[in-house]
């Protein structure tokens, strides 16, 4: 089975959701499986948190050096990603000296409380230190109807959900998978 990680930080749920939509769809694809992982709060102070509350474990480097594609997901903040993620992808310096993410497949996703709150900006900042990792980066491409016709969330920089309280719509949730489907089907297509 080859492993795709769907990495991501969630303070209140959406992107949480994003992410287990995106497993999903990885795991419609024979021979793949989806690794939920996620990163510790950073307290006041700097320092991590050790305890989860989410049921998913927290990322290790393994994980990171041994996925053969990623998913990478935060919620919106001031149009970047959340601290936590970039804590973590900040300390990834020995796998880009190493070169243990090039050629490998990555997508990203994120979620926001409105319409116009950055999202599309925050895609863009997962996007940089994956381009400088030598990944392969997928987007969502108009083949996909929905991208057409969703009202809510869904580009074609990555899933997205816009946060109205009622949790993901059906577009929403479908993007999300078809954005997974595509990652693990690339990661599959790689390793032939």
């Amino acid at each position: 089975m080859l492993p795709i990680l769907v990495l991501y930080y969630s303070r209140h749920g959406s992107t949480r959701q994003l992410a287990r939509q995106i497993a999903r769809g990885i795991g419609q694809i024979e021979g793949c499986e989806a690794v939920l992982r996620t990163v510790p709060e950073i307290r006041a102070n700097g320092e991590l948190e050790n305890a989860q509350d989410n049921g998913d474990p927290f990322v290790t480097v393994a994980d990171l050096e041994q996925c053969q594609g990623l998913a990478l997901g935060s919620p919106v903040r001031f149009g970047n990603m959340a601290a936590p993620l970039k804590h973590f992808i900040d300390s990834t310096s020995a796998q880009w000296l190493s070169g243990s993410l090039i050629g490998k497949p990555a997508c990203v996703f994120t979620a926001s409380s409105s319409m116009h709150g950055g999202q599309e900006t925050t895609l863009q900042s997962m996007l940089l230190p994956l381009l400088h990792h030598g990944m392969l980066v997928l987007g969502l491409p108009y083949s996909e109807p929905l991208l057409h016709t969703t009202q809510s969330g869904g580009t074609p920089y990555g899933a997205s959900h816009l946060n109205q309280n009622d949790g993901l719509t059906p577009d929403e949730a479908a993007l999300a998978q078809a954005l997974g489907k595509r990652l693990a089907q690339t990661a599959r297509q790689l390793h032939q």
